[in-house]
């Protein structure tokens, strides 16, 4: 019994990955909550375009339909982990205009939900989808 323990502790006291591919799943579904947000502005279109802001001046209902192919489709890709890196780039300019230049003069807290997001974004581009991404089984299965 003390020597399972020990074993334990050392699995959980260890730098090494218990299962990096299996993080990276995790976080890539997690990231697929911005469905929720992509899918509301994609089915309230109407309601949603009269308010929405135009930060890069290419018109508001530009800015609306890149806002909803990201958080949408990009969205989509991420969840399957396919074209995972070029996924993640509309969304982490997204998030970074929306840090950056919509909430610029609030406070951090208001500002809070999309730097978590682009910080998971950034995760996954420097990492990778990871094993369990339809990214990975493309790869495997090319022939070169």
């Amino acid at each position: 019994m003390i020597l399972k323990v020990k074993k334990l502790a050392q699995k959980l006291l260890t730098t090494h990955p218990l299962s990096s591919d299996l993080g990276l799943l995790i976080l890539r579904l997690m990231c697929g909550l911005m469905l929720l947000h992509g899918w509301s502005k994609f089915t309230n279109y109407s309601e949603g375009i009269k308010d929405w802001p135009d930060p890069l001046h290419v018109g508001i209902k530009v800015s609306y339909a890149i806002t909803v192919f990201a958080e949408l489709c990009c969205t989509i890709f991420i969840i399957l982990g396919l074209f995972t890196r070029i996924a993640l780039i509309p969304l982490v300019i997204l998030m970074l205009v929306i840090v950056f230049i919509i909430h610029s003069g609030e406070s951090l807290l208001d500002r809070e939900h999309a730097i978590l997001y682009l910080m998971a974004y950034l995760s996954l581009f420097f990492t990778g989808p990871g094993k369990y991404s339809t990214d990975y089984f493309i790869k495997r299965n090319r022939t070169y």
